[in-house]
């Protein structure tokens, strides 16, 4: 497994995973709502629903990987237990990069957006 393809399966959980701040910037951006809604709505999903959003990252995290070793050729048990170091490995490897770009899709680029925005003072 290569970085290209770690990037690939961690790229759409990471988007899930951070929608609780991105549904509202992407909102105003739309012109679907307020500045003000789009706080109250960020600090509501931040706030009281984050942990269902990362859990839904993580679940989409676990799927995408799924999804990948069955195109890889990994459909069954057996050829699971025979490939079970490249699987571990390729999950941490997954599980390490979903956690990076989480971070820092979440805490720099949709933050500045954000900012950038008014949504957060």
């Amino acid at each position: 497994m290569n970085l290209k393809e770690t990037v690939k399966i961690a790229s759409v959980p990471v988007i899930i995973a951070s929608l609780c701040c991105l549904s509202p910037v992407i909102l105003v951006l739309l012109g679907l709502s307020t500045v003000g809604f789009a706080a109250s709505l960020s600090d509501t999903f931040y706030g009281e629903y984050k942990w269902y959003f990362r859990l839904a990252g993580l679940l989409a995290l676990g799927l995408a990987y799924m999804y990948y070793l069955r195109r890889q050729g990994i459909c069954t048990l057996d050829q699971a237990k025979r490939e079970r170091n490249r699987i571990i490995n390729g999950l941490l490897a997954t599980l390490i990069a979903g956690v990076i770009g989480y971070v820092v899709f979440l805490y720099v680029v949709v933050e500045y957006v954000g900012k950038w925005l008014k949504i957060w003072a």
